[in-house]
């Protein structure tokens, strides 16, 4: 065999190139593809990337690393809570993190499918010994979550997201107006009816999601939630 030196090198890296090395098990040659030290890399976390875990969805036998809960193929729209493992597939607890981001934003991606993703604000963490169940309000979905694929756990905050701003409109007057915001907060209210002026009345805030408001007279207009 000639000298590695004399080879000439390759600037264009494919996923199909290989290269020969040693397996760490038994110690045998074996031939490794840049594909599939790609694919460790991105699973086992050796690349570090800051508020991010990986973790294996798993229908059943659920272990170290992986999460459960949701049927298979269950859009990412349709999720409200999930069963999640201490550790992710690098190793790392992640139970001091994740409890720490209650209250906050999360964007669970399918690895190398961008746009199959879950965007879920996390309401409660709580703990069940080797899996935590995760309750989540879903912000935006697109797509479904497949049987043993791997997902990126990341924290997530759209640019727009700091000060969101829901309009009401209640198009027949009305002594009391039913909003369902979906803000995950209890938000400012601000209401002003057809001809532009402030109308003050009572605000009922049913849960994080809703609210109710109340008036002296019926009438129509605007309701303003940030």
């Amino acid at each position: 065999m000639a000298r590695i030196s004399s080879y000439p090198i390759d600037l264009t890296i494919q996923d199909t190139d290989a290269w020969i090395g040693t397996e760490a098990s038994n110690r045998l040659t074996r031939q490794f593809t840049a594909a599939g030290l790609a694919k460790y890399l991105n699973i086992k976390g050796k690349i570090s990337i800051s508020a991010q875990m990986v973790f294996q969805f798993k229908t059943g036998n659920a272990g170290p690393g992986d999460f459960t809960g949701p049927a298979g193929n269950s859009t990412f729209a349709s999720i409200t809570t999930m069963q999640l493992s201490v550790t992710d597939k690098s190793g790392q607890n992640v139970v001091a993190f994740m409890d720490y981001l209650v209250g906050n934003d999360i964007l669970i991606n399918a690895q190398n499918e961008i746009s199959t993703f879950g965007h879920y604000t996390i309401d409660s963490y709580i703990d069940n010994g080797a899996f935590y169940t995760l309750n989540l309000t879903n912000r935006k979905g697109e797509g479904s979550i497949v049987d043993n694929v791997f997902y990126d756990f990341s924290v997530f905050t759209l640019s727009s997201q700091g000060t969101p701003t829901f309009i009401f409109n209640q198009a027949v007057a009305s002594t009391q107006w039913n909003v369902q915001h979906n803000l995950g907060k209890f938000p400012s209210v601000s209401v002003i009816n057809n001809n532009n002026v402030v109308i003050n009345g009572e605000v009922k805030y049913i849960d994080n999601n809703n609210i109710q408001l109340n008036f002296s007279a019926g009438f129509s207009g605007k309701a303003y939630l940030n």
